[in-house]
């Protein structure tokens, strides 16, 4: 990863976020990848791998709630922190990011949406013996 450019380098392992702290901000995923888990009765349970492009944590920018999962580098990665100021900012020089953001967030509330339905599915055929 090259000296001087934006975002910061997180090492193999390093946490950028933890489930139950408060947000401020939002990550922008420069390279690299990261893993999206929480912690359920003490143990892991990975919800994806997020890469290059992606943004994550975009929820703090909008609500004052905890953190609902951990992030964590997965190998070498670069990421940039947006704060709620910059991002405002930037909508009010850029409007149309504003329509991004809100683009990737239904999508990825879709992906959700599927993934309960394909495990609420999962479910009914194992409580019919299926």
């Amino acid at each position: 990863m090259a000296e001087g450019d934006l975002g910061r380098v997180y090492r193999d392992g390093e946490i950028l976020v933890r489930q139950g702290d408060a947000g401020d901000c939002m990550y922008v995923i420069q390279e690299g990848q990261a893993e999206i888990f929480v912690e359920r009765d003490g143990k892991e349970v990975l919800l994806r791998t997020a890469g290059a492009g992606e943004v994550i944590g975009e929820m703090a920018l909008f609500e004052r709630v905890v953190r609902s999962a951990s992030v964590r580098a997965k190998g070498e990665m670069r990421a940039l922190t947006v704060d709620k100021r910059n991002f405002l900012k930037r909508i009010n020089e850029d409007p149309s990011l504003a329509f991004r953001l809100v683009k990737l967030m239904s999508a990825k509330i879709r992906e959700m949406s599927e993934e309960v339905a394909r495990y609420r599915a999962g479910e009914e055929n194992h409580q019919f013996g299926e």
